[in-house]
């Protein structure tokens, strides 16, 4: 007995160095780390520090040497040797706030041979914590330190409960490498999406109307027309939730190609209309397929990208907008030329990009991973590294697990309604002024070749409008704001439209100009979105916010193109009119979200002041726990 009596002494002796020592002597044993020491719970004191208070549980924790001894042999027989026990001990004590130091700041502190061990967690001593939240039994260190059933187990896999420091130099290294595999992709793909919708802008004045039989007696596009951009939209209304449903469960890159090939083959088909009837079944399918593209861009970057880089991200793949109007119209100008042969130049148009869309779509099924954990075009030791870089979102990177809470805390959310109603302020304008682009421009006074030069101007004006909403963003930190500010213009370009005569050649240049700078709050539509990917946590909230934005954002489409009515042509006073309406509901809600989404920060720094532990501590070692915003104490919106 007296044998044992030292061995156990010499086992559990404090170490001078570091506080696992005594554990990793245990498990090289094979002894099942009993819990020799009483707990201590942290309080706090008068000067603000944290002290240690034993706790009273000893009839699970010997305190005499004769019990740790009689602990110590009993645990012989219970646990096997285990070849990678030191690792593992190492690893459960490394999740400790403390052990992203390279050293505890303080030694530890004995009573007796038995007494409370305190170790100090961090630099500044804010934290403590005993040896016997390290000392448990095999079975606990088997375990992760998240809620492991909240965490998707391909995530689980790749994300270490322990954080890893990356070099703002490897950081950057990283991120050009997503870029190079994920931005550029998105990029593409939206431009291809917004070149093929703008088509029927081009087309409308290359004889498509006449040629389908959309044109009255005297000449006049009829309202058949706007139906050709509204039953889209009315299709995507339909179908964004189970496209939503869909891309948060499947390999989402895999998915993006299939939507990109089966919206190319769609879009060709295009040129084998002959009358109305066979227009809307095509472009009620491209809104089908096409209703994948924006909401699986908004997953990608929030699952890539940490919040930061998010706002430019998503910036760079929504101008596309504007570069479809540079490109398309400089091809559009181009196919306009061809007046022999087979086919008619708008067929030719529909048939061309319809090709390249499903030999990119093909491109994008080789190149574009699914995910970093999915990414076989890196090493392991990358996809740890891309998987850590977005644990400081704290939005969560992927589960494909539904919860009804957060379904209904979703629709719930003020927030959420505030970005979906900032969809349709801007979607509505928007469409109508991008279906009627080219029809506009042309009663001005301009000829068929000059409006398709002119309109390429609108695209560069798109471009400025939305790198500049980004720059500003990037020194002010104000989202919201700057919103603001960029809806302005808008006012004053359609106030002019409706009030500036159209009768002089001075006259219909400053009429272009104006049109020009009504474009203008399309910067509040992508920093929306923007905000949507850092401002909601939780995978299924995510998923209705996006869905819910979508879906409004579909209807405002969808309502658009009717608010220019054949009757009130060409100036169309009663869609300008609709617009100024939209703008300034745009107006309350941006000032509505800013005062809530502050108000939301201000509570969470008094829970911090007043000392609430959720608020306070740092929860990006739960970042993989799925959980929402709301439900994360610690987490802070953006505004």
């Amino acid at each position: 007995m007296s044998a044992v009596w030292s061995h156990c002494r010499r086992l559990t002796r404090p170490s001078p160095n570091r506080h696992i020592s005594r554990c990793e002597r245990l498990g090289t044993l094979g002894l099942p780390w009993p819990n020799l020491y009483r707990t201590t719970e942290p309080r706090i004191g008068a000067s603000g520090q944290k002290t240690a208070r034993s706790s009273t549980s000893a009839a699970w924790e010997p305190r005499t040497v004769a019990q740790r001894a009689l602990r110590a042999v009993w645990g012989l027989g219970k646990a096997p040797y285990d070849p990678g026990l030191t690792f593992k001990l190492q690893r459960r004590a490394s999740h400790c706030p403390q052990t992203s130091h390279p050293a505890p700041s303080s030694t530890m502190a004995s009573n007796d041979i038995g007494g409370s061990k305190d170790i100090a967690a961090t630099d500044n001593g804010l934290h403590k914590r005993s040896i016997a939240e390290v000392e448990r039994p095999s079975a606990d260190l088997e375990k992760p330190t998240y809620h492991s059933e909240r965490v998707d187990k391909e995530v689980a896999a790749y994300a270490s409960d322990v954080r890893i420091d990356i070099s703002p130099e490897r950081n950057i290294e990283l991120r050009k490498k997503i870029d190079k595999r994920v931005l550029l992709i998105m990029i593409l793909t939206y431009f291809l999406q917004a070149i093929d919708k703008g088509t029927l802008s081009f087309s409308s004045i290359m004889g498509l109307p006449a040629d389908t039989g959309m044109v009255d007696a005297e000449g006049f596009v009829t309202q058949k027309y706007s139906w050709l951009t509204t039953c889209i939209y009315i299709a995507i209304l339909v179908v964004e939730y189970p496209q939503n449903y869909i891309i948060a469960r499947v390999p989402i890159a895999k998915y993006l190609s299939f939507s990109i090939i089966a919206w190319g083959t769609v879009l060709a088909c295009h040129a084998a209309c002959t009358n109305f009837t066979g227009l809307v079944v095509v472009r009620t399918l491209l809104g089908i397929f096409e209703s994948a593209c924006q909401p699986a861009f908004i997953i990608i970057s929030a699952m890539w990208y940490r919040r930061e880089e998010q706002t430019a991200r998503v910036t760079y793949w929504y101008m596309m907008n504007g570069a479809q109007q540079i490109v398309g119209g400089l091809l559009a100008y181009c196919f306009s030329l061809i007046k022999t042969g087979p086919l008619k130049s708008w067929q030719w148009l529909f048939l061309t990009y319809g090709i390249i869309s499903v030999v990119f779509g093909v491109f994008v099924l080789w190149w574009m991973p699914d995910s970093p954990m999915r990414a076989h075009c890196f090493t392991e030791q990358e996809k740890h590294e891309m998987v850590e870089r977005v644990r400081d979102n704290q939005t969560g990177m992927q589960n494909r697990t539904f919860k009804r809470e957060q379904f209904i805390e979703g629709l719930k959310d003020p927030q959420v309604w505030g970005y979906a109603l900032i969809a349709l302020c801007t979607t509505l304008p928007t469409s109508g002024l991008g279906a009627f682009a080219n029809i506009i421009i042309k009663n001005f006074g301009f000829t068929t070749l000059e409006t398709q030069l002119l309109a390429m101007v609108l695209g560069f004006y798109i471009i400025i409008v939305l790198l500049s909403s980004v720059w500003l963003v990037k020194k002010t930190s104000q989202n919201l704001l700057v919103m603001l500010g960029f809806c302005i213009p808008s006012f004053v370009g359609t106030i002019l439209l409706m009030t500036v005569p159209n009768e002089t050649f001075s006259q219909h240049v400053g009429l272009l100009i104006s049109y020009y700078i009504t474009l203008s709050f399309w910067s509040a539509q992508t920093l929306a979105l923007s905000m949507i990917s850092r401002n909601i946590a939780g995978q299924t909230k995510k998923t209705v916010a996006v869905a819910l934005n979508f879906i409004i954002w579909a209807a405002g489409n969808a309502i658009g193109p009717q608010v220019f009515l054949a009757w009130d042509g060409p100036r169309y006073f009663i869609a300008f009119a609709t617009h100024l309406g939209c703008y300034s509901l745009l107006v309350i809600i941006i000032l509505f979200l800013r005062w809530h989404l502050r108000r939301e920060n201000k509570k969470r720094d008094e829970l911090v002041a007043q000392g609430v532990a959720e608020a306070r501590e740092d929860s990006t070692g739960r970042a993989w726990d799925d959980l929402t915003d709301k439900e994360n104490l610690s987490f802070r919106y953006v505004y």
